[in-house]
C-alpha cells in the first residue's frame, strides 16, 4: 500500500478523494442491496471510496480487503480518537453520537487505549462460558414458548431482540428497567433519526447502571469493570459499557437475525445432510456482516493511499461487507475466521467468542423447537432499516406448525 504524508499541493495528478463524487450511505437504494452499490463502489474508485455518512458529513469508505487491514494496523498515520474531526462537526449531526470522542478503547488510541481494552479483556475473559450456555437457554425457552403455539411469530421483536437484550442484561449485571432505556437508546443512534436524544438516554442509563453496580456489586461484568485494577471513573465506566452495549445489542440481534435469514431461505440448509449452524454464522461473517461498516480511524495529516489522498482528520471507515467480498480474496466460508466481521488490528472485537456462543445457542434454541420453521414472506419483500453502519431487517416474519410449550429448565 502507498504511503505518503507531504500535503497534496506538493502532488501533481494524484486525485484528493475530497473532489470527488460522493455516494450517500443513508439512501434506501443502499439500505435495500448494498452489495450492488458496492460493485458499482469498486468498478468506479477502487479500494478508496468518497461517500456521505450522513448529509454533508464525508468520509472514505475502505472497500478493499488488503488496503482495509494494512490501515486498521498503521496507529503511526490513522488513529482512532475523534476528537479533531467532531470540532467542526455540527452538534445535530445524525452520526455524531456514533463516531464522537468517549474515554473507551474504541475511541482512544496510545496508552488510554491500552488502558481501556485491558480493563475490557480481563472483564470479558472471566465470563463463564458454561453458566452462559445455561442462561441462554433460560431465556430463550420462555420466548419460544410466547408464540410457539400460534404459527408465527416476527422473529426480530419476539425473539432475536429479547433474547439478545436479555442476555447482555444478564452478562452485564443490568436490570431489565435500565437495560430497555439502553436498548431504546442505541437503536436510535444506530439509525441516526433522534440520535442525540438516543445518545443521551443512552448514557443516562448507563450512569444509573454504573451507581448500581458501585452501591451493589455482584458477578458480572459490570461489577469487574468497576473493581478493575485501572481504576475508572464513573464517566471512563459509563464508557466502557457503551461499546460493550454498543456491540452487544444491536450488531448481535442481527447476526442472530441475518443468520436464520439465511438459513430458512437457502435450500442448503435443508435435509441431513445439511450445513450447521456454525456454517451458517461463518458464511453470513462473511457475505453480509451484521456490522457492515465501521473500524473508523481518522489520518493523523494529509496522506496518499494507493494514489488516491486522503485528507487530515477526516473518517476512514472500513466497509467489512465489501472487504470480504473483494475479489482479490478468495476461500471458502467454513472454519474460514479470515473474514473482517469482528474489526481487524487493535479495535478488533474482545467479545468475539463470547457473542459467537450467544448467536449460535439462541439459534440453535429456536430451530430445534420448531424444526419445520420458514419464512412467512417473501425474501425480496422484507425490509431492511437503513442507516450507514448496520445491515439489519425491520421485522423476520415467519410461519411454523403451532408446537407445544417446552419444558422450562
Amino acid at each position: 500500500m502507498e504511503h505518503t504524508t507531504q500535503p497534496p499541493a506538493h502532488m501533481s495528478g494524484a486525485p484528493t478523494i475530497t473532489d470527488l463524487p460522493r455516494i450517500p450511505l443513508y439512501s434506501e437504494e443502499f439500505a435495500v442491496d448494498p452489495h450492488v452499490v458496492y460493485a458499482r463502489m469498486r468498478q468506479s474508485y477502487g479500494p478508496l471510496v468518497p461517500v456521505e455518512l450522513s448529509p454533508g458529513i464525508p468520509a472514505t469508505l475502505v472497500i478493499g480487503y488488503w488496503t482495509a487491514v494494512r490501515i486498521a494496523h498503521d496507529h503511526e498515520h490513522f488513529s482512532a480518537d475523534p476528537r479533531r474531526w467532531q470540532q467542526a462537526v455540527p452538534p445535530d449531526c445524525p452520526v455524531l453520537p456514533m463516531l464522537e470522542y468517549r474515554p473507551n478503547a474504541l475511541r482512544s488510541a496510545g496508552p488510554a487505549h491500552t488502558r481501556f481494552r485491558r480493563a475490557n479483556l480481563d472483564s470479558i475473559d472471566k465470563i463463564d462460558l458454561y453458566r452462559l450456555h445455561n442462561d441462554i437457554e433460560g431465556i430463550a425457552v420462555p420466548l419460544i414458548n410466547a408464540f410457539c403455539e400460534r404459527g408465527e411469530a416476527d422473529l426480530i421483536s419476539q425473539y432475536t431482540f429479547p433474547v439478545t437484550f436479555a442476555v447482555l442484561n444478564t452478562m452485564v449485571g443490568c436490570p431489565a428497567e435500565i437495560g430497555h432505556q439502553v436498548a431504546e437508546g442505541m437503536a436510535m443512534m444506530f439509525e441516526g433519526k433522534y440520535a442525540a436524544e438516543g445518545s443521551a438516554l443512552f448514557a443516562r442509563a448507563l450512569a444509573d447502571l454504573v451507581s448500581l453496580r458501585r452501591a451493589e456489586p455482584g458477578d458480572d461484568l459490570a461489577t469487574r469493570l468497576v473493581n478493575h485494577e485501572a481504576e475508572l471513573t464513573d464517566e471512563e465506566m459509563v464508557h466502557q459499557l457503551v461499546t460493550i452495549y454498543g456491540a452487544g445489542i444491536e450488531p448481535l440481534q442481527n447476526l442472530i437475525s441475518n443468520t436464520l435469514l439465511l438459513m430458512l431461505t437457502d435450500s442448503r440448509f435443508s435435509g441431513t445432510r445439511a450445513p450447521t449452524t456454525n456454517d451458517a454464522l461463518n458464511e453470513l461473517l462473511f457475505k453480509d456482516p451484521p456490522l457492515a461498516n465501521f473500524g473508523i480511524t481518522y489520518p493523523r495529516h494529509p496522506i496518499m493511499v494507493d494514489g488516491v489522498w486522503l485528507p487530515a482528520d477526516q473518517p476512514v471507515v472500513i466497509s467489512m461487507a465489501a472487504c470480504n467480498n473483494d475479489p482479490a480474496i478468495e476461500g471458502e466460508y467454513a472454519n474460514n475466521n479470515s473474514h473482517l466481521a469482528w474489526g481487524v488490528g487493535p479495535h478488533v472485537c474482545p467479545a468475539k467468542s463470547v457473542a459467537y456462543i450467544v448467536a449460535q445457542n439462541a439459534i440453535d434454541q429456536l430451530l430445534d423447537a420448531l424444526p419445520d420453521i420458514r419464512l412467512g414472506a417473501a425474501a425480496d419483500e422484507l425490509t431492511w432499516r437503513p442507516g450507514p453502519f448496520h445491515r439489519s431487517l425491520a421485522a423476520l416474519p415467519v410461519e411454523f406448525h403451532p408446537a407445544q410449550q417446552l419444558t422450562v429448565p
